[in-house]
């Protein structure tokens, strides 16, 4: 999911603006950031941003649903944006953005193989863009069948459990972890094995309880088994989700198979598990995505692999003794300073908005402070005094107060007084809410049960950290399950979409400088690759202006449809709105043009309209 740094973007550089994203990317995104921050949050002093930051960030989310035009408003006026499957994550989509009637399609990892999950992508389905985004990512890689890949990730599982060992994943949190998942648990029932398969993240409840609800965003073979069978693919029956290690620490050394997060290695579950396996040769950590540079993952996959990593092993633990004093000492400083601050910050306004109307001669303000403090005159701005108001006395004759009261008259049936069922339907958002936090109320709710104590818990705590060296004497693999369309298939489909422009990013030195010459040797594109920070112009050569057209006008033309769009020919005078454009006399003879061919021919549908016309046509030999 690309939304790592919108918490940060929203919180340190002002980001407003709208952002858009579909249901599951809205739902499982706040969750991939919570698991991310907590991970963070549990061996560092992290700061960047926090839960409230993250809620506060996808408060700006516009969610919309697969091949729904959304028009933009304000500064995008005349920009249609539509999400389409991108066949990658839950909910992931390629962008289609329509201006003047030109399209730019932004599509950045997309997969055009059906898996257990997930249809294919929608970008072969648009044919000659203005503008094409997509990535280089894959353009050196060419992927075994689909079918052999998923054996032999299965036969390497069961030779390592069946030895005694254990096999580690370490995967991202709720994105291409449900691939994983399904492959699992369909090959575990019908084999039947005994071994345990643990799901391990600070979500992964909440996970797996949000994606069971996405089911119509999935594939079509698990919709229809649904809506027949009412059997959902993610009721899990031999993967256990949990959110602590407590479970594993009590099996021991018995043969498992454990999904943690974070697949960097760097923080998280998967970190700790990594420690504590690697130094067993009958363990087995199996990677199932490219590790970013820098972190461990990558470390471990290069060829060949080390034979020892210095890692750092942190943990948090409460305060104590003199350290929870000089804590609990600094936080209540802080908190006078605070509220010095708040009180001078309100005497300021109180100045601000009474200064000007009190007057030091006013008997009632000078007698409010004389009988306090009759040094100072002016002391009734310092601090805050009672004031004893008199000489308002009611009259004896006066009534109570009394609220004006208005009796409504309510309509009666046979069946009793006849309601609105507005007044008792939720509203849309008010149900998002719900659905949102759960049965609780508050940011808590829409955790694990674990994780929520981990926030509850406001002792004062701190870091401890110490280096050491982990020898890797456990075996090591990487299996392509990103779900991304490998070199060959990126080519196929950029010559299919054939776009006017393809704009190259997301990738290697190498592979986009070989994806730009395989385009620009094998077709007429427009191939750019730009680097990072360089900004490039792929303004169309089109020139496409808005006129306005008269009623009167357009009840005489002869349109044609092409495809979303009706086109039509009209002869006239362009000009600006301020000008007054010249008279042209009438014509009774319209002018001359050449004929246009507006969509495809059908031979067959052709010959039927020339036999309605009384000619006699015959296919021979192929030709006419």
């Amino acid at each position: 999911m690309h939304l790592g740094a919108l918490p940060y973007a929203v919180k340190h550089l002002g980001l407003s603006a709208p952002v858009y994203a579909t249901e599951p990317v809205f739902r499982l995104g706040i969750l991939t950031l919570y698991d991310y921050s907590l991970s963070r949050w549990q061996v560092s002093d992290f700061d960047l941003f926090t839960l409230d930051d993250i809620d506060a960030a996808f408060q700006n989310v516009v969610r919309l649903k697969y091949s729904q035009n959304h028009l933009l408003n304000d500064k995008g006026e005349g920009i249609v944006i539509a999400p389409h499957v991108a066949g990658h994550d839950l909910g992931g989509t390629v962008w289609k953005i329509t201006k003047d009637g030109e399209d730019v399609v932004y599509a950045v990892d997309f997969n055009h193989r059906k898996e257990r999950h997930l249809n294919g992508t929608a970008l072969g389905s648009f044919v000659r863009p203005a503008v094409l985004i997509t990535d280089a990512y894959n353009a050196l890689n060419n992927h075994v069948y689909k079918r052999q890949q998923d054996q032999d990730f299965i036969d390497a599982l069961v030779k390592v459990l069946t030895s005694g060992g254990s096999v580690l994943l370490p995967v991202d949190t709720a994105g291409r972890v449900l691939e994983i998942l399904l492959i699992l648990e369909q090959y575990w029932t019908q084999r039947h094995l005994v071994y345990p398969i643990y799901f391990l993240t600070n979500v992964s409840t909440s996970t797996v309880d949000y994606v069971k609800s996405f089911l119509e965003w999935m594939n079509d073979s698990i919709s229809k088994s649904f809506e027949h069978t009412r059997d959902n693919a993610f009721l899990l029956k031999y993967v256990t989700l949990i959110i602590n290690k407590d479970e594993l620490e009590r099996l021991g050394d018995a043969p498992k198979v454990v999904l943690a997060s974070m697949a960097s290695l760097e923080v998280g579950f998967s970190h700790d598990i990594f420690v504590e396996m690697a130094n067993e040769a009958k363990n087995l950590v199996l990677f199932t995505e490219k590790g970013q540079f820098g972190t461990l993952a990558r470390m471990l996959q290069v060829d060949p692999p080390p034979k020892a990593v210095k890692v750092t092993m942190s943990k948090r633990i409460p305060l104590v003794g003199d350290e929870l004093k000089a804590y609990e000492e600094e936080q209540e400083r802080i908190k006078k300073d605070e509220a010095l601050k708040a009180s001078l910050s309100k005497k300021e306004e109180m100045k601000a908005s009474l200064g000007s109307n009190l007057k030091a001669s006013d008997p009632m303000v000078t007698d409010a402070s004389t009988s306090r403090k009759p040094s100072n005159a002016g002391s009734y701005l310092v601090g805050n005094v009672d004031i004893l108001i008199d000489g308002f006395v009611p009259p004896s004759t006066s009534v109570a107060p009394m609220f004006p009261f208005f009796e409504n008259t309510s309509e009666w049936d046979d069946f009793g007084e006849v309601i609105n069922p507005d007044d008792y339907m939720m509203k849309p958002d008010e149900m998002d809410n719900i659905s949102m936090l759960g049965a609780g109320d508050g940011m808590e709710s829409k955790l694990d049960e674990g994780s929520a104590r981990l926030l509850l818990d406001s002792k004062p705590s701190k870091v401890i950290s110490n280096e050491m060296t982990v020898q890797v004497k456990c075996s090591l693999a990487y299996m392509d399950f990103e779900g991304r369309s490998d070199g060959r298939s990126v080519k196929s489909v950029i010559a299919h979409v054939a776009p006017l422009k393809l704009v190259l990013i997301h990738g290697s030195a190498e592979a986009t400088e070989h994806l730009k010459m395989h385009c620009s040797k094998n077709s007429d594109l427009h191939v750019y690759a730009p680097q990072i920070e360089e900004t490039i112009d792929v303004t169309s050569d089109l020139c496409a202006y808005k006129v306005q057209l008269s009623e009167k006008l357009m009840s005489n033309v002869l349109s044609k449809k092409l495809g979303e769009h009706e086109i039509a020919w009209v002869d006239a005078e362009v000009g600006k709105a301020d000008e007054k454009l010249t008279l042209l006399p009438p014509s009774s003879t319209p002018a001359s043009h050449k004929s246009v061919l507006v969509g495809d021919l059908k031979l067959a549908d052709f010959k039927q309209f020339l036999a309605n016309k009384g000619l006699q046509v015959g296919f021979h030999m192929q030709i006419w």
